[in-house]
C-alpha cells in the first residue's frame, strides 16, 4: 500500500478491521473515488450538499437502485467511520427499492433450466444454489468440508453480513454432489476455479445461467438469484413455516418475528429441500 494516499490507506484499514469482504472493500473504494473525481477534489473536503448533488447526478444517469445504494453505503462508511462524522451518514438517504415481484421458476422450469447447463461443475453448483437457497458468493465459497453428510446440513460460511448458518442437505443433492466429486475430484473448494486452490469465479456461474436460459428456451429473465427466489417460494408453497425459510435464507429483517426466531439443526435437517421433489440428471450428456 506504499503508493496509497493516507486517506485511502486509512479507509482500507477501517474496512479491514471491520472484516468487510475484499469485494465490498473494492466497491467502497471505487465509489468514493468516483465521488471525488466528479468534483475534482479530495473526498474529505466535500460536504453533505456535495453528496446530495452527486446523488442527483447519479439518478440522472439512470443508475439502478442497487448500484446507487452500494454507493450510499460506501459514502456512509467513509463519512461515519473514516472521517468520524457521526451525524452525516444518517442524512445520506438510500434509494427506495422498487416494489417488484421476483421472478420465480416453476418446478418444471427448474428442471428444464438445470438440465440445460452444459458444464458438469456449473450444473452441480447451480443445482446446489437451488437446493439450498444459496447466494452466488455462498455457492462459490463452499468447501468440501462444508458438506456435512453425517448431520445432514451444509455449513454456509461468511454469508451476507459475515454470518455463518446451516442449511439442509438434500439427500438428492448429496447424491448429485457425490457423483460430481467422483468425476471432478475437487480438493479444497467444492467448485474450484482454474486454480484448484481458489473458488470458481462468480462470473462463470452467471455466464452459465445466461447460456442455460437460452438453451432451455425460457422467456423469463433468470439469474442465479432467481434460483434462490424459487427455493423460498417453493418451500412456502409446500407448507414450510416462514420462520424456517427466514433462517435458511440468512435473513434477519423479513419481519419483526425474524430476529426472535431460532431454528435448531434438527429442524433444518428435517426440512425437505424442493430439489427432492424433482427428477434431475446430474451428468450432462457426453
Amino acid at each position: 500500500m506504499a503508493d496509497l494516499s493516507p486517506l485511502r490507506r486509512r479507509m482500507i484499514e477501517d474496512m479491514t478491521v471491520r472484516n468487510l469482504s475484499p469485494a465490498t472493500q473494492r466497491s467502497y473504494i471505487s465509489a468514493v473515488s468516483k465521488f471525488s473525481r466528479y468534483f475534482g477534489r479530495s473526498p474529505d473536503r466535500l460536504e453533505l450538499e456535495d453528496v446530495r448533488a452527486f446523488q442527483v447526478h447519479l439518478v440522472s444517469t439512470g443508475i439502478s437502485w442497487p448500484a446507487l445504494n452500494q454507493i450510499v453505503c460506501a459514502l456512509r462508511f467513509f463519512y461515519g467511520v473514516t472521517l468520524g462524522e457521526a451525524l452525516i451518514p444518517e442524512r445520506i438517504p438510500y434509494a427506495r427499492e422498487p416494489r417488484k415481484l421476483p421472478v420465480v421458476l416453476s418446478a418444471d422450469e427448474v428442471v428444464q433450466f438445470l438440465e440445460a447447463v452444459s458444464s458438469l461443475k456449473s450444473r452441480a453448483a447451480l443445482t446446489t444454489a437451488y437446493a439450498a437457497g444459496l447466494r452466488a458468493s455462498e455457492v462459490a465459497g463452499l468447501r468440501i468440508e462444508d458438506i456435512d453428510s453425517a448431520r445432514g446440513v451444509i455449513q454456509v460460511r461468511h454469508g451476507k453480513g459475515a454470518k455463518d448458518r446451516n442449511v439442509m442437505l438434500s439427500p438428492q443433492l448429496l447424491g448429485i454432489l457425490r457423483t460430481y466429486w467422483r468425476l471432478a475430484r475437487p480438493r479444497l473448494y467444492l467448485f474450484p476455479g482454474r486454480d484448484e486452490d481458489r473458488p470458481i469465479d462468480q462470473t462463470v456461474l452467471h455466464a452459465a445461467c445466461r447460456s442455460a436460459v437460452k438453451a432451455a428456451g425460457l422467456t423469463k429473465r433468470v439469474t442465479l438469484h432467481t434460483l434462490r427466489h424459487s427455493f423460498a417460494t417453493h418451500l412456502l408453497e409446500n407448507g414450510t413455516d416462514i420462520r424456517i425459510i427466514q433462517v435458511l435464507l440468512g435473513h434477519n429483517n423479513l419481519s419483526s418475528t425474524a430476529r426472535y426466531t431460532q431454528v435448531a439443526t434438527d429442524t433444518i435437517r428435517a426440512t425437505q429441500s424442493p430439489l427432492d421433489r424433482l427428477s434431475l440428471e446430474v451428468t450432462p450428456p457426453g
